[in-house]
């Protein structure tokens, strides 16, 4: 599934990156802690943070995330967005909290097509 179609399945905003919606995602990471996502988390997952520094834009690309989902409606901090536009990295927000969108994420990505 890519990006776009989860977007547009979970109804999520779209802050940056719009026209690199459709890389495909190959699983997910759900954590706050940034030294666990860059441990942890696998090229081409999605991730879903509550963080909103600039920081995870520098997470995402040295680890070459597909996209970042802000839960709770947290926005991005300007300079996050900012970051985000330049380095084409897919941000995102969600009105649910981490555990519903991470369940919901799962079982759209185990739904083979």
């Amino acid at each position: 599934m890519d990006i776009e179609t989860l977007a547009v399945k979970l109804n999520l905003d779209v802050k940056s990156a719009a026209g690199n919606l459709r890389k495909n995602i190959t699983g997910g990471y759900t954590g706050d802690l940034l030294s666990d996502v860059m441990a942890n988390a696998q090229e081409g997952n999605i991730w879903i943070t509550r963080q909103v520094h600039q920081n995870i834009v520098a997470v995402a690309s040295l680890k070459d995330i597909a996209g970042i989902i802000l839960v709770n409606s947290s926005q991005p901090a300007p300079d996050t967005l900012e970051k985000a536009v330049r380095e084409n990295i897919p941000l995102l927000v969600s009105p649910m909290n981490a555990y519903e969108l991470s369940g919901n994420i799962f079982n759209l990505l185990a739904i083979k097509d």
